[in-house]
């Protein structure tokens, strides 16, 4: 027999022989009568190839290999008393692991807040944060890469191919360098916001709003002025404070509060507006994940509106 394959009723009776020193106690202990485990001590013994323990009719003694196996053995037994209860907290979405990926304008406001959430409720789930655009997290959402997403979109564009969660919904506002005529003006003319140099994000990362945004110069005769494209949303504020022009921005991105830049809103029927959504692969019933929607429902629920 190979000694990896001894089963831990064996090691138990060592460990109890180990502690007692005695046949007829250990064997007391184990609710047993003293020849099985005497029998099943010899047995160890030939499979392990080595004594294990020095006997007189008088006294039994550990050899310095079970002095050797001792602490070993107590941790096994130790650890396998402990398999039922990781084994009900993985079902239960207490431990695992969980990958989250993110567009930037989440971590102003929303993540903090579940991450909280999920260190309070589920301490031991190992939280891995990725931040991506969304064209890419949809593709690592395909390939098993995440186990959930936060994209952004205009509402009602929810990408089909997944389960998703509504997060929140917020309009676009305008950030300006602080030094620009509009920036001050009492009252914001749409038809001067779109005549002026624009700082854009790709439509690849976020085509819904991309497109809606370019809808509404369009409507108004103008074709948008994009002189600069960024990904991310900390760039675009960055070139918006270096005077290279304007930008439209969720409001959450006002949190970013940056040095030369100045938000403002132009409450109008006609600005879009952006909807953020958790998402994840249908029939994934990942207990952590399954944990984590039911928490981001909840502190969804609860944010003011």
């Amino acid at each position: 027999m190979n000694p990896s394959a001894v089963d831990l009723r064996v090691w138990r009776q060592f460990l109890t022989l180990a502690e007692e020193l005695h046949f007829g106690r250990a064997a007391a202990r184990l609710h047993m009568t003293q020849p099985p485990l005497t029998q099943a001590i010899a047995q160890l013994e030939v499979t392990l190839g080595l004594r294990l323990f020095e006997r007189s009719r008088r006294h039994v003694a550990l050899t310095p290999a079970a002095q050797a196996l001792l602490p070993e053995v107590r941790e096994l037994l130790a650890r396998a008393r402990r398999l039922p209860d990781i084994a009900r907290a993985a079902a239960s979405g207490e431990v695992g692991r969980l990958r989250l990926a993110f567009v930037s304008t989440v971590g102003f406001e929303q993540l903090p807040g579940w991450v909280r959430g999920l260190r309070e409720h589920a301490p031991q789930v190992a939280l891995e944060l990725i931040e991506a655009t969304g064209d890419l997290q949809q593709e690592a959402l395909a390939r098993g890469e995440i186990d959930a997403g936060v994209l952004l979109h205009t509402p009602g564009f929810a990408p089909a191919a997944f389960e998703s969660l509504h997060v929140a919904e917020e309009p676009l506002v305008l950030a300006l360098p602080a030094g620009h005529a509009l920036a001050v003006a009492p009252r914001l003319s749409l038809a001067r916001v779109l005549e002026q140099p624009l700082v854009q994000f790709p439509r690849r990362i976020l085509p819904s709003i991309h497109d809606a945004l370019f809808a509404l110069y369009h409507a108004q005769g103008r074709p948008p002025l994009v002189v600069q494209e960024a990904i991310q949303m900390q760039t675009i504020v960055n070139l918006v404070a270096a005077g290279l022009g304007l930008a439209w921005v969720p409001r959450s991105v006002t949190r970013f509060e940056r040095q030369g830049v100045v938000y403002r809103e132009l409450s109008r029927a006609d600005v879009p507006r952006c909807e953020t959504r958790l998402v994840w692969r249908r029939g994934d019933e990942n207990p952590v994940l399954v944990r984590f929607v039911d928490l981001v429902r909840t502190l969804a629920q609860s944010r003011p509106c």
